[in-house]
């Protein structure tokens, strides 16, 4: 096989199968059509059943039409034969031959329809219930299709909202991730201060007893229970005796 061959099978198989996907994913327009369709050929045989049943009453009536005009001829034939008069009994024999083939032709036609008319009865009772299963079975892919739209659509939503769920917990745990590292230099920063500045020390010197504190209950208890001329005005607490008499200069009216 040449390449040219092999290339046009190639374009026949890629469009058989385009073809093919075209007609599955528009099988139910397909279906819902061909109904149509062959709903319509129902509806023509039916009105060529009737057109049928009509030539074969035409028919009938011309049969019915010619055994009156048999019967009456025979009465002529009888009464011409009655007479003796055997010229006219054949005269109208002879019609009545005539009368008697269009009969027997009537009759073959009548039959011949009544064939036909119950030929086409059957075909159109066998086609309605194969059109009613037809849309019996079509309804049932319709609903199957639109429950099944309706789970896909479901399954998309489920599916998307899991992929959100896991998107807003992504941004969480950065969130948190964040604030602890934030946490942490603002811990760091502080230590550093710590290190740094006056704070560190003035805490390692209130832990070694250097340093006291005016407004120390301890300390306000022991003002009181030593006598004001007893106060040593030398140390640390001297200091803090200095900074209240100070303070008490500042403010005391009665002085």
């Amino acid at each position: 096989m040449s390449i040219l061959a092999k290339i046009f099978t190639l374009f026949r198989g890629t469009a058989n199968e385009a073809g093919q996907a075209v007609v599955d994913k528009n099988a139910i327009r397909i279906l819902d059509q061909e109904l149509r369709d062959s709903t319509s050929e129902l509806a023509k045989s039916k009105q060529e059943l009737t057109k049928v049943m009509a030539q074969r009453q035409l028919a009938a009536n011309r049969g019915s039409a010619l055994l009156d005009k048999r019967r009456e001829y025979e009465g002529y034939v009888q009464g011409a034969l009655a007479k003796g008069d055997e010229g006219l009994a054949r005269e109208v024999a002879t019609k009545l031959s005539d009368v008697e083939r269009d009969l027997q032709a009537e009759a073959e036609n009548v039959q011949s329809l009544d064939s036909s008319i119950g030929s086409l009865k059957t075909a159109i009772r066998s086609t309605e219930t194969q059109l009613t299963r037809l849309k019996q079975q079509i309804d049932t892919v319709k609903a199957t299709e639109a429950v099944q739209r309706a789970q896909s659509a479901v399954s998309a939503r489920h599916s998307g909202a899991t992929s959100k769920i896991g998107t807003a917990l992504d941004s969480l745990e950065r969130i948190k991730q964040r604030q602890e590292e934030q946490g942490a230099r603002f811990e760091a920063a502080h230590q550093l201060e710590q290190e740094t500045g006056d704070g560190d020390l003035k805490s390692r010197l209130a832990q070694a007893g250097l340093v006291h504190d005016a407004s120390n209950v301890d300390g306000i208890l022991e003002r009181f229970r030593k006598p004001q001329d007893a106060i040593v005005l030398d140390g640390p607490a001297s200091a803090d005796a200095q900074k209240l008499l100070a303070v008490e200069s500042l403010f005391d009216k009665r002085k």
